[in-house]
C-alpha cells in the first residue's frame, strides 16, 4: 500500500448534538460570573432536583440567597414544570417579607426560560442570569447544596414508611 500510495479507508465518526445543546441560547446573559455579593438578598440562585420514592419521583425546587447560603423557598411537585419553579419564586418573596433580590439566577432548563417564569420575576423588578449550557459549575452554590443535602437525607430514600414522613424528613433537612 505504501508503494502505490494506498491508505485504508477510515469511517469519520459522526457526532450528534445533545438535545439540549440544539436549543438556540436564551436571551439572559450570566450576569453574576464576575460578582460577589457583599448583602444578604443580593443574589438568589434556583434550581431543582428530583428524589426518587417507591418508583416514583418527587421534583424538589430551591432558592438559595447566595450570601448567606440559606434555602429561601422551596416547593414539591410530583412535575417538574414552571409552576413548581414560579411557586418556590413567589413563596421566597413571601418568606423575605417581599424584600426582592437584584438577581436571581438559574440555568438554563425549560422551566426556567418559560415566558411565565421570566415574565412574572422581570413584573417583580428582578434582572434574571442564566449559566451557560452545559456549564454547572456556573450554579455551582445549588449543585454543592443538592449534593450534600441528598446525603444529609440519607441516600435511601425508600427507607420511609409513606410520602408524608419522606416529606417531613425533607422539611427538616432544608
Amino acid at each position: 500500500m505504501k508503494k502505490y500510495g494506498l491508505r485504508p479507508y477510515k469511517r469519520k465518526a459522526r457526532w450528534r448534538k445533545r438535545r439540549d445543546e440544539q436549543r438556540k441560547p436564551v436571551a439572559f446573559a450570566n450576569e453574576i460570573k464576575n460578582q460577589c455579593p457583599l448583602v444578604p438578598n443580593h443574589t438568589w440562585a434556583g434550581d431543582f432536583t428530583y428524589l426518587p420514592f417507591k418508583g416514583k419521583f418527587i421534583y424538589l425546587a430551591t432558592f438559595m440567597d447566595i450570601f448567606t447560603r440559606e434555602i429561601v423557598a422551596w416547593q414539591i411537585s410530583d412535575r417538574h414544570d414552571k409552576t413548581l419553579v414560579m411557586q418556590a419564586f413567589l413563596d421566597g418573596l413571601v418568606n423575605r417579607d417581599f424584600q426582592k433580590p437584584i438577581y436571581i439566577h438559574s440555568d438554563q432548563g425549560a422551566e426556567y426560560c418559560s415566558q411565565d417564569y421570566t415574565d412574572l420575576v422581570k413584573n417583580f423588578g428582578v434582572t434574571i442570569s442564566m449559566s451557560t449550557k452545559a456549564s454547572p459549575w456556573e450554579n455551582g452554590y445549588q449543585e454543592s447544596f443538592y449534593n450534600n443535602f441528598k446525603t444529609d437525607l440519607g441516600l435511601e430514600f425508600d427507607r420511609f414508611d409513606d410520602e408524608g414522613h419522606f416529606l417531613e424528613a425533607i422539611h427538616h433537612t432544608l
